[in-house]
């Protein structure tokens, strides 16, 4: 089968801190009239799987395709079994519950599960003043840690982080973090829904979360929290590509990578690539082009672009993201060092070594 653009159906989720910025502010259509908190873009979460809606795959789910074409979508020698990346539009309209993800680790050696949950925030828009938490404070132990959690006093031990609208954070599984009110953002994971949280009430309804359900969740919670992760917000690095056309790494580790081009009308987006492509359109309807794919891509849709296409051009003006399962020295480390920027500026990232490293890692 010839290679070509998929477009997924997206899975609304209508949790207790979401309102109508999704479908109001980013003009994404197709999103249920109600409060909606979440939509995965791109999920192979189990039992949340997309499903393909156009061409000759349509109908068939993602993890059917990952089965079916595993190198044609991921890339030569690729084999697995699910897509490895989840990507999401998060509206926090109220704050979202404190909670974290299990590492992969403890993932599997607690929860059963293939692994854990690394995952970034890009911020999209946010309110003046409007924070996050991320990472407990240094020199907190467990048990001060518990004892603040039992009476729902976050601050008291958790980092409170200043949000500002294009920034950008990595956190790593283990990492206790919340952010909201008047936040949204896009984000990217690992492929996963576990979670722990440290809340007297359930983000699905509000419902209120009894004395001994509360005991155990903190108990898993103080199991698998990391506390020496301190995450903080970067700007991305840039690389000017062509006339008005940038590139900016946002994030990057072993489990994904995000970029965000922008181009004006002077000279077209082109992108190669050698792994699957989630691309996120987050600006103006846009005009996409990949072989014989011409079709445009509206506001805050997606589509994910087989490894096997090798190029996508973008018309511009545009304002998209791609995300994707990166190979960190190739796609990440390379065209930072050639650009110029030093080991530093490029850990700052995520979890990825700079070009001090020549093992290729």
């Amino acid at each position: 089968m010839e290679p070509y653009p998929l477009r997924l159906t997206a899975t609304a989720r209508p949790l207790v801190f979401g309102g109508h910025a999704i479908a109001r502010r980013l003009g994404k259509t197709g999103v249920p009239d109600w409060c909606v908190a979440e939509t995965w873009e791109c999920s192979d979460v189990d039992g949340s799987s997309g499903t393909v809606t156009n061409g000759p795959l349509a109908g068939r789910t993602l993890r059917e395709v990952v089965a079916d074409h595993p190198e044609e979508l991921m890339g030569p020698g690729w084999s697995g079994d699910f897509f490895p990346v989840l990507t999401k539009f998060i509206d926090a309209a109220g704050a979202l519950p404190v909670h974290l993800h299990a590492d992969d680790e403890d993932a599997r050696r607690l929860e059963g599960q293939r692994n854990g949950k690394t995952e970034a925030w890009h911020i999209l828009d946010a309110a003046p003043g409007a924070t996050a938490l991320c990472g407990v404070k240094e020199g907190v132990s467990k048990e001060e840690l518990r004892a603040a959690l039992e009476k729902q006093d976050f601050d008291r031990v958790l980092r409170r982080l200043p949000v500002r609208a294009g920034q950008t954070i990595y956190v790593p599984g283990g990492t206790p973090h919340s952010f909201g009110p008047d936040t949204l953002i896009y984000e990217i994971e690992q492929t996963s829904d576990i979670q722990q949280h440290a809340m007297r009430w359930q983000m699905e309804d509000g419902s209120h979360v009894g004395d001994e359900e509360f005991a155990a969740n903190l108990d898993m919670f103080l199991k698998e929290v990391k506390t020496g992760t301190r995450p903080d917000f970067v700007p991305g690095l840039r690389i000017p590509v062509a006339d008005g056309v940038d590139r900016t790494f946002l994030c990057a580790g072993p489990y994904f990578a995000l970029e965000r081009w922008s181009a004006g009308t002077a000279a077209p987006l082109r992108r190669s690539f050698a792994t699957a492509q989630i691309l996120t359109n987050i600006g103006a309807p846009v005009r996409v082009r990949a072989k014989d794919f011409r079709e445009e891509l509206g506001r805050a849709a997606t589509l994910l672009l087989p490894a096997a296409l090798g190029e996508v051009e973008i018309e511009g003006p545009a304002d998209v993201l791609f995300g994707y399962l990166p190979d960190l020295w190739r796609d990440v480390v390379s065209p930072l060092a050639e650009a110029g920027y030093d080991a530093g500026a490029i850990a700052s990232l995520g979890s990825v070594r700079g070009p001090a490293h020549t093992d290729g890692s």
